[in-house]
């Protein structure tokens, strides 16, 4: 039933002739996907479009304005980029070409393999992209950019000296590779992706029934003198994880250990065709190598060639596609068979139905949601932007 209805914002009393349910609904989607409050106007066009039964378009207009990428994507975005989660954590070009992904419908499977990197245009004054610091972007967000506007797309290949055929999406960018590829033994760069990207830790694709013969040399077969702890336990992680990491052998994040200990003003490397490890004399970095006493009839690492011994066993249900071999060389082309995944799919619908609805799925009506949302995604390109949009419509009730 229609009635005159007001709804508080800011400064603003809008008084409308809509349901009062419909204006409720408008404000909330605003406020969850901005992340700032509408005008009157503003809301007062979604209420109207959510009145004719498209809250999709409605979301749209949410959606257009500049918070939706300054604050609610960075905020996404930010915590994948360094491992303690921080949310507070500066921008950088992995952030970066997150929101320029999103802003332009990008192909989201882009993430794991693109030669794909956004930076600054021109206007905003900021220095240019650095291989070796951050100061491009920490200067694009101490100014307060309009980063729905200023951000263009180039490619990473252009910028950092990686060639092209070895970038692979967000995991070769500068902030990656400080965080994941820097000291260990790049298996920190394989496990945040499956945190980040399919939604799950090394726990959750636990496998004791794989072969251990790709696990590397450093892991101990009998840790604290007890074999049955690597039988049960470690392998079952690194059975899957060592073949898919070999991906990463030519990666490695350089810095001055001494006067830079945090790694501030490093940058990526990769050893091209005819670059070799003073210690290896391969191209494979030296920390695939390191602590090989602990088990010396581990597994050497020789070149990047990586295989999936997960679309065997119980991780067949991450729905591998059938148009993929399950092996290659380099991260591309393993960042290329996670992201065809069901799982790769279901998990960016899953983190947004977490950002967008404040919770977590929780019954078989948002499973379902999930599915159907899921399917549309795949179905239309890999468009996260839609996902947003159809996520706000299915919660904007509550």
């Amino acid at each position: 039933m229609l009635k005159k209805a007001c709804v508080a914002v800011p400064l603003i009393i809008l008084c409308a002739t809509a349901t009062a349910g419909s204006l409720e609904q408008a404000k909330r989607m605003h406020d969850r996907l901005a992340g700032v409050p509408g005008s009157a106007e503003v809301i007062q066009q979604m209420a109207d479009l959510i009145e004719s039964g498209d809250a999709q378009a409605a979301a749209e207009i949410a959606m257009a304005s500049p918070s939706f990428y300054n604050v609610t994507i960075k905020n996404w975005v930010t915590p994948w980029t360094n491992e303690e989660f921080d949310v507070f954590a500066p921008l950088n070009d992995y952030t970066a070409t997150v929101i320029g992904m999103v802003r332009d419908d990008v192909d989201f499977r882009q993430v794991l393999m693109g030669d794909i990197l956004y930076v600054g245009d021109n206007s905003t004054g900021a220095p240019a992209y650095s291989r070796t610091n951050n100061a491009h972007y920490e200067s694009l967000e101490n100014n307060g950019a309009d980063l729905s506007s200023v951000l263009v797309a180039t490619t990473q290949s252009s910028l950092t000296g990686i060639p092209a055929e070895a970038t692979a999406g967000v995991m070769t960018t500068r902030a990656a590779a400080k965080s994941f590829f820097k000291d260990g033994t790049n298996r920190a760069m394989f496990r945040f992706t499956l945190m980040n990207h399919m939604c799950g830790d090394l726990e959750a694709f636990k496998d004791t029934s794989l072969p251990p013969d790709r696990i590397r040399q450093d892991l101990s077969r009998s840790p604290g003198g007890d074999s049955r702890i690597f039988t049960n336990s470690c392998s079952g992680c690194h059975s899957g994880m060592d073949p898919l990491a070999q991906a990463f052998a030519y990666y490695n994040y350089e810095y001055n250990v001494e006067a830079d200990p945090e790694g501030e003003n490093g940058s990526i490397v990769y050893n091209s065709e005819g670059q070799t490890d003073p210690e290896t004399q391969l191209r494979v970095q030296a920390k695939y190598w390191i602590n090989s006493n602990n088990f010396p009839f581990g597994f050497v690492t020789m070149d990047d060639t990586w295989d999936n011994y997960w679309r065997e066993g119980q991780n067949q249900t991450i729905g591998w596609s059938s148009s993929l071999p399950g092996t290659g060389s380099g991260a591309k082309s393993m960042g290329e068979e996670l992201a065809n995944s069901q799982t790769f799919a279901q998990c960016q619908v899953t983190k947004v139905f977490q950002n967008v609805c404040l919770r977590d799925p929780q019954d078989a009506a948002d499973r379902s949601a999930i599915s159907d949302i899921q399917a549309d995604f795949v179905g239309n390109n890999y468009n996260i932007k839609n996902v947003f949009a159809a996520t706000a419509d299915y919660c904007k009730g509550e």
